[in-house]
């Protein structure tokens, strides 16, 4: 299997931490692209129609994608158990809480570095951030029971939402009113997994 991505996408670097925990990397073959949503790369194209990213390319079956069908994918091919039928639900609405904290990062992202500086809208990146901070707040004052206890697929997308958000808007400051949380990141930070998906450029 291939996994077609970008080392810089929250989105990807969840699967990539799954395939570390899970100890599939020997069955999935990375690969890094670069891409834009003006540029759309080949490879990208080819695995999903839509050309947005990760997608993973498998030989009994048409490519897979969105980081969450993926991950389930992988999840259920490991019998890992990150998606646990006893907490399910829970896992998968703070799965959501994280996957959308990266939508609102990405997009204030986009906003700022593909568009020019006189066309760029402070409204919409105030309300993306606000948005991520929605979630912050959503996980700090209700979801950290889940997040203190056995790994699943909602700390690892957390996790790669709050690295990202370290990534493109250190400056903002999200561990400001959210310590438990910036508490809970530097914890997890220490997991293998997560260092060796560190990106910084």
């Amino acid at each position: 299997m291939k996994l077609i991505m970008a080392e810089a996408s929250p989105f990807a670097r969840k699967v990539r931490v799954l395939l570390r925990e899970t100890n599939q990397l020997k069955d999935v073959e990375e690969v890094n692209i670069v891409t834009s949503p003006f540029q759309v790369n080949e490879q990208a194209k080819v695995a999903n129609p839509t050309g947005r990213i990760p997608s993973l390319s498998r030989a009994d079956g048409p490519a897979l994608y969105d980081s969450r069908v993926i991950t389930r994918y992988l999840d259920a091919k490991a019998s890992a158990g990150l998606y646990p039928e006893a907490k399910l639900w829970d896992v998968l609405t703070v799965e959501a809480t994280g996957d959308s904290m990266m939508d609102s990062a990405v997009s204030i992202s986009y906003e700022l570095r593909l568009r020019p500086e006189d066309k760029v809208s402070t409204e919409w990146t105030e309300a993306q951030w606000a948005k991520a901070m929605g979630g912050c707040d959503a996980l700090q004052s209700r979801w950290m029971d889940l997040l203190n206890g056995p790994l699943t697929m909602a700390h690892i997308s957390v996790a790669c939402a709050l690295g990202y958000l370290d990534l493109r808007h250190d400056a903002r400051n999200w561990r400001q009113g959210h310590d438990v949380l910036a508490a809970w990141l530097a914890d997890f930070s220490k997991r293998s997994s997560f260092q060796d998906t560190h990106f910084d450029g």
